[in-house]
């Protein structure tokens, strides 16, 4: 029958099926070209850089609890966040957080003292699940504010979701470090009082080594008191303030030939790793040629306190010439924690500290405080592991039969972290920019005449 003598109902089920068939064809074709998107798109390298968190909301409110950022060792239970920026999904806290305080009873946010050498007492607290330094090692305060004005009505607000860290896939964190679980928020680190209560007779005074912030970007990967003589011993870059000539070849004869930050010509050496912003998304990194797995631009210190105080239970004698005192261990991580002795916190909450990355509210800077031993063997500058001839008091200030307590040094370095980016430790490879790695160095070099104006200004209770 020829075709325009065909009914048309048949007619018109011949052209329906024909749209059908297109249809079909159209979609396999379309899905086929989404397939290979998608395989295009799984085959795309990881990014192993931190995601720059979405700018914080501009309106203003009160202060919320948050929660730390979540651990990227477990698997992931939710998609990861679309391209509108939108906050990650706040995770369940891994352990409940402490009471809420009234806004009214938090601490204000840390002033500028008028005199760096007046700290007042103030009892720290050690992180809960981190590990702590010897009690007798613990901060004892910040100095208070000159006027002696009153807290504000309100605490500095706590960062919300949308301020916390994005991390990585798993496979980055491991090479490179460090871990959602390194940082918490500063507000859920309980507070405690773990500093000896000082005794008939104490040492109550304190000296303050006035040597700047290295406005000098004094800086090298060096180690002179456990690698001496190495270039590149310490493998990660140190800050120094004082003796402008350390680095891997200083000597005792060549650290009194030098010029010093220092005033009151004090030619001690004091160094610490430096601290690092990593960069944001999209944006260049800055690479360390010399050490690579340390990226970032080295954050100066916005101030560093170098404090000398007595001791809980007695006078304290004089420090010998060139003796070598360090703190903590760069190895923690791998090595374990019998030596470490990291204690981070931010300005207004140091009655908190921690072991862990904090994550500090605004108006608050991020510290480290550096506590180093000070009862000293009585005859010896430096031991085979640089920590026999001098250790820590015991949990009431006393030093051990045989010992004689010298000046302790406290060191409080503070930050000024732009809100949202990640701060991390220069660190040894295998360390992961680990916290609990954070360490300090201090070569004694004051001339006679002035360390005996410090034993004077402890044991007599002035600052100076």
């Amino acid at each position: 029958m020829p075709r325009h003598e065909l009914p048309r109902r048949t007619k018109r089920r011949l052209a329906v099926a024909g749209v059908t068939a297109v249809a079909i064809i159209g979609t396999t074709v379309t899905v086929g070209i989404m397939g290979i998107a998608s395989a295009r798109n799984t085959a795309a390298p990881t990014q192993c850089l931190p995601v720059a968190p979405p700018a914080p909301p501009t309106e203003t409110s009160a202060p919320t609890e948050t929660v730390p950022p979540a651990d990227t060792s477990a698997p992931a239970e939710t998609a990861p966040p679309a391209e509108s920026e939108q906050p990650p999904a706040e995770q369940p806290p891994a352990e409940p957080p402490p009471a809420e305080q009234p806004p009214a009873e938090q601490p204000p946010a840390e002033q500028p003292p008028a005199d760096p050498g007046t700290p007042s007492a103030e009892n720290p607290a050690p992180e809960a699940e981190g590990q702590t330094a010897p009690a007798a090692a613990q901060p004892t305060g910040e100095a208070p504010d000159e006027a002696g004005a009153a807290p504000p009505a309100q605490a500095p607000e706590v960062p919300d979701s949308a301020a916390m860290q994005e991390f990585g896939a798993d496979e980055c964190a491991a090479n490179l470090g460090p871990f959602a679980t390194d940082f918490i928020d500063i507000r859920r680190v309980p507070r405690s009082n773990l500093t000896p209560r000082a005794q008939r007779g104490a040492s109550r005074g304190t000296f303050t080594a006035l040597c700047g912030q290295n406005e000098d970007k004094h800086h090298n990967p060096d180690n002179f008191i456990v690698a001496p003589g190495v270039r590149n011993g310490a493998q990660h870059t140190h800050d120094y303030v004082g003796n402008t000539s350390a680095d891997a070849n200083s000597t005792n004869e060549n650290l009194l030939q030098a010029d010093t930050t220092c005033r009151r010509g004090d030619l001690s050496t004091y160094y610490w790793p430096v601290v690092r912003f990593r960069a944001a998304a999209g944006e260049e990194e800055v690479v360390d040629q010399e050490n690579p797995h340390n990226v970032g631009t080295i954050a100066q210190p916005a101030r560093a306190q170098l404090v000398f105080r007595g001791s809980a239970t007695g006078r304290v004698t004089a420090m010998p010439q060139f003796i070598r005192v360090i703190t903590g261990d760069a190895k923690a991580f791998t090595k374990g924690p019998a030596n470490a002795n990291a204690k981070w916190t931010c300005s207004g909450f140091t009655d908190r500290v921690t072991t862990k990355y904090p994550l500090c509210p605004r108006g608050s800077s991020l510290m480290r405080i550096l506590d180093f031993p000070s009862c000293w063997d009585g005859q010896n500058i430096d031991s085979t592991n640089h920590r026999d001839h001098i250790k820590f008091p015991d949990e009431r200030g006393r030093c051990a039969a045989g010992t004689k307590a010298v000046p302790a040094l406290q060191m409080r370095l503070t930050y000024n972290v732009p809100r949202g980016s990640l701060f991390v430790l220069d660190a040894f490879p295998d360390e992961k920019h680990s916290p609990v790695t954070d360490h300090g160095d201090f070569v004694n070099v004051m001339p006679q005449q002035l360390m005996n104006r410090v034993v004077g200004c402890i044991n007599q209770g002035r600052r100076c």
